[in-house]
């Protein structure tokens, strides 16, 4: 089948966690998709877990792109009508170089966004997350909105958080500066759970996969917004097809669950493995004394102990529908990594 420009999609980060899930989605949909891949060695890798997960992968073509190099990128978007740039770094444990994550997120985020301009791209809908939101605060004592970003300098904000602020908040730039705003939605997720498309789990998942090893011996109240990666990749496409999703942040996430809470769903959604499955909790006094000595847990001190609820009301009314609830995304999570035998 020719790749029609009518129904062709740009995806970048094709071969991540939620790039998998978006293309997914829009092969279901009849799209054509060109995914952009970083590392040339892994398309066979990623066409062979497309047609392992049941989609059409006559209408992928996959093209090599570099969040760091300008090469390649008006090839891509020229004869698409949309983009989803989904591509970005994405880790728990922060490197000592905040720029490693810093610049490719915002210089990646540039390349792309002007690519899809300049070649007049309908809609362009943006992955950035909800630590764009609710980094750095003082209070958490209300409901986060989309109206909310993260102060870069504020307490306890890793390069993480900084690299998906600065990048949406450069997005915004680049659209407003053309006029062109209507053309960009951005959607805030939160900490992305579910089924895997091959057997890589990622960062995220990989929560699921320490917690069913029983890598911890006592569990610090984390407290994380989960939600399940189909509802993203779901509501990316709705966002690309929605003339009134345009101009606007869209908030998918449940509310924050403390790291315990996700330890006693595996438990009792997989009796058999409960044994190993960590049930003590760390008081918060340790886990600031284990921080000191362990950089992932003193990376993501921001999400110790305190508790964080959104208005999702944007995501839902993009979506039509409720969430699934963490618990599914948790289960779902936790049999994919099981019967791929990775826990």
């Amino acid at each position: 089948m020719s790749m029609s420009s009518e129904k062709r999609v740009l995806v970048t980060g094709i071969s991540g966690f939620l790039g998998g899930y978006v293309a997914a989605a829009l092969l279901k949909r009849g799209y054509s998709i060109r995914g952009s891949i970083r590392d040339p060695a892994r398309a066979s890798q990623v066409r062979e877990s497309f047609r392992a997960a049941g989609a059409d992968i006559t209408r992928l073509e996959l093209c090599v792109l570099d969040l760091l190099d300008d090469r390649g990128w008006a090839e891509a978007a020229e004869g698409c009508r949309y983009l989803h740039h989904v591509a970005s770094p994405f880790v728990l444990t922060m490197p000592k170089d905040e720029d490693a994550l810093i610049r490719p997120a915002v210089e990646g985020t540039r390349r792309a966004i002007r690519a899809g301009l300049e070649a007049g791209h309908e809609r362009i809908v943006l992955t950035s997350s909800v630590v764009a939101i609710d980094g750095g605060h003082v209070s958490y004592g209300r409901p986060f909105t989309t109206h909310d970003w993260t102060r870069v300098d504020g307490p306890h904000v890793n390069a993480y958080h900084k690299s998906k602020t600065l990048a949406e908040q450069q997005a915004w730039r680049l659209v407003d500066s053309e006029g062109a705003r209507q053309k960009l939605a951005v959607i805030n997720p939160g900490t992305m759970l579910g089924p895997l498309l091959d057997d890589d789990p990622g960062t995220s998942v990989a929560i699921i996969q320490r917690l069913l090893k029983g890598e911890m011996a006592m569990i610090p109240n984390l407290i994380f917004p989960y939600v399940d990666v189909r509802d993203v990749a779901d509501a990316h496409v709705a966002a690309m097809e929605t003339a009134e999703a345009g101009g606007q942040r869209h908030i998918v996430a449940n509310n924050g669950v403390p790291l315990a809470d996700i330890a006693r769903m595996l438990r009792e959604g997989f009796p058999e493995h409960a044994e190993r499955i960590p049930a003590r909790r760390m008081p918060a006094w340790m886990a600031r004394v284990v921080a000191l000595f362990n950089k992932s847990l003193r990376d993501n001190l921001s999400r110790l102990d305190v508790p964080r609820s959104y208005d999702v009301s944007s995501g839902l009314q993009l979506l039509g529908r409720p969430l699934r609830p963490t618990r599914e995304a948790v289960v779902a999570s936790a049999r994919s990594l099981l019967e791929r035998g990775l826990a």
